[in-house]
């Protein structure tokens, strides 16, 4: 627990707000206590740094200025203008959550921490960064920055990974909390954490609190925050078909609900490993093929022939949070008369742009730009 006096909260509270007065960054989401505007941009910078989130954010608020338009946007909107972000389920909750807000709350955003962890994507710390910056609310906003700073201001030894370590810093945080400027505060500790007490830089010269901090003092900093091991990702091989028809067309398929990039636009991919430079073209098509056939065609049993062009045209990396997928893409030519299933479609290639796509999708397509020429 604090072993501080309240003269020394006190202190602390002053002088770490008089150093974000004069420091704090200068962010589009600051220049307004718009709930909603502030909550656009706290979901946003989930998992995603703030130098990419700002020009989302930008192109976010002005296509969709109102949680009633968010509301009721179009999938493809919304995919659209979150394109690139990744952890897409984000944007869904967001607009499952704007939709409460419109049928429970009058469509206007709730201001309390309890009513805003009713809604879908709201958690602990996104709720107290809106009650807290849009209304003044005491909330700590307890996020990995502050659990850092938490830990070295008072050589806290619990190891964050524990759900019941949350507790333990939450009580503190209750007790340096400015109850005069709550948002501020928590403004100012994500500023502290992003700026000066990073991870990766444990004994800043320019500490503005270094009088505060103990384990600076010690000399032990690089220690905190105690976080047990993460589970190992898992590795994935998969081939993407970079199909193309007599006309020049690309295939695409859109992902299922109970899939990894929900509702974007991919070439078709399965899991599967082969060392390329060396399969047949029997072993490469085969399995597309009764894929094909089992779940993109209209018509399952129409003509389908295929021409393999590139074995291997390149390969990329793509991490998720628990997994990473290796993907080879191979380039065939695929001729069938038969008709797509919904979530297949044959695109032109300057048309592929329009529709909501992953960052990995634009990575294969990356490879497509060096190796064109083994296409054609």
């Amino acid at each position: 627990m604090v072993a501080w006096d309240q003269a020394r909260v006190q202190a602390f509270r002053k002088d770490l707000l008089a150093w974000y007065d004069k420091n704090k960054r200068d962010l589009p989401w600051r220049k307004s206590q718009d709930p909603y505007a502030i909550w656009v941009s706290e979901i946003m910078l989930q998992q995603t740094q703030v130098a990419t989130v700002i020009p989302y954010y930008q192109r976010f608020m002005a296509a969709l200025p109102t949680v009633a338009d968010l509301a009721q946007a179009p999938e493809e909107t919304l995919l659209n203008l979150w394109q690139g972000l990744g952890y897409y389920s984000r944007v869904r909750n967001m607009q499952a959550a704007a939709q409460q807000v419109m049928a429970d709350f009058g469509g206007r955003m709730p201001d309390q921490v309890d009513s805003l962890l009713s809604l879908k994507g709201i958690g602990p710390y996104t709720a107290a960064a809106i009650a807290s910056m849009a209304f003044g609310r005491v909330a700590p906003a307890l996020d990995g920055n502050l659990f850092r700073i938490v830990a070295r201001l008072f050589r806290l030894k619990d190891d964050i990974a524990l759900p019941k370590s949350r507790k333990v810093f939450m009580e503190i945080l209750d007790i340096l909390i400015d109850p005069d400027r709550p948002g501020d505060f928590n403004q100012a500790l994500m500023d502290l954490g992003a700026c000066v007490m990073t991870p990766s830089n444990p004994r800043p010269d320019n500490h503005p609190l270094a009088a505060y901090d103990a384990s600076y003092q010690v000399g032990d900093s690089d220690q905190y925050p105690v976080k047990s091991k993460k589970v190992k990702q898992t590795r994935h091989d998969l081939t993407a078909y970079f199909l193309v028809d007599s006309q020049g067309n690309w295939l695409l398929r859109r992902h299922g609900e109970a899939e990894l990039l929900t509702g974007l636009w991919h070439f078709p991919m399965l899991e599967q490993s082969m060392v390329y430079e060396e399969v047949t073209a029997a072993e490469l098509t085969e399995p597309l093929l009764y894929w094909l056939r089992e779940e993109a065609l209209v018509e399952g049993d129409s003509p389908l022939s295929s021409q393999v062009v590139s074995p291997a045209l390149g390969q990329v990396k793509h991490v998720f949070s628990h997994r990473i997928w290796q993907v080879q893409l191979v380039g065939l030519r695929l001729d069938t008369s038969s008709s797509l299933q919904e979530g297949w479609c044959w695109v032109a290639p300057e048309a592929v742009g329009q529709l909501p796509l992953s960052t990995l999708q634009e990575k294969l397509m990356q490879v497509l730009v060096h190796e064109r020429e083994a296409v054609r």
